[in-house]
């Protein structure tokens, strides 16, 4: 069965959006804890983050959004954020409140496999990564393997990277662990051919965008995507 990842990012209307995503047809909810310097996301997902931390959304208040989002769905829930800011947190104190609040597992976008090894997390990988850093990855990755499908921030765009297919043949050739495309997926034509390679797609830069028109504008949207699921 392929699997459907929307990615949100946390703020005071966040539950109910996850709430709508998951009803469309999402399969995890991929939750963004914002940080003022977002290396890994386009411009969508920074101006986002500018509203969410205006709004109020330090960690805690992710955390209690996490919590929130728990509540109201029976899906994964996969926090993303990046390394300070769990540096400044704590990186053990942080898996603990994670966990406690809800989370099935973790994204940090600029930490490396082989680094804190202890942190339980789904990894990166990308058309640039070696094969070494691939079979790495897999073996430390939580539950799935995360395919950056192009080299740069996530971001709309107008066909699915050409660099998806070999970076796919390269991590079945190393790995039987379930492969997830994400970046620059955002309409149902590039998710189908997303997943004539991948076991999975992440939509991040797009569901955000269909978000701001609430609710029943991002359960239409996810639901159009996982029309093109169930026919894989």
């Amino acid at each position: 069965m392929k699997s459907l990842v929307v990615y949100l990012m946390a703020g005071p209307q966040t539950p109910e959006l996850a709430e709508a995503a998951v009803e469309g047809g999402a399969d995890i909810v991929e939750l963004g804890f914002p940080f003022s310097d977002p290396l890994a996301d386009g411009p969508v997902i920074r101006r986002a983050a500018e509203r969410a931390l205006a709004d109020g959304m330090r960690t805690e208040a992710c955390l209690e959004c996490l919590a929130r989002v728990r509540e109201l769905v029976d899906v994964p829930l996969v926090p993303m954020t990046y390394a300070a800011l769990l540096e400044a947190y704590g990186y053990e104190r942080f898996q603990a409140d994670a966990r406690d609040a809800g989370a099935s597992s973790l994204i940090v976008a600029d930490l490396p496999a082989g680094e804190r090894p202890e942190l339980r997390r789904v990894q990166l990988v990308a058309p640039t990564s070696t094969d070494e850093r691939i079979e790495l990855a897999a073996e430390q990755t939580d539950g799935w393997l995360y395919l950056v499908t192009v080299t740069g921030t996530t971001g709309a765009r107008e066909g699915l990277s050409p660099t998806l297919a070999d970076l796919v043949e390269r991590a079945r050739r190393l790995t039987d662990i379930r492969l997830y495309a994400g970046f620059g997926i955002s309409t149902p034509e590039q998710a189908q051919a997303a997943l004539e390679l991948a076991d999975g797609i992440v939509v991040g830069t797009r569901a955000v965008e269909v978000a701001e028109d609430g609710p029943a504008a991002l359960r239409e949207y996810v639901r159009s995507l996982r029309t093109e699921i169930i026919v894989h």
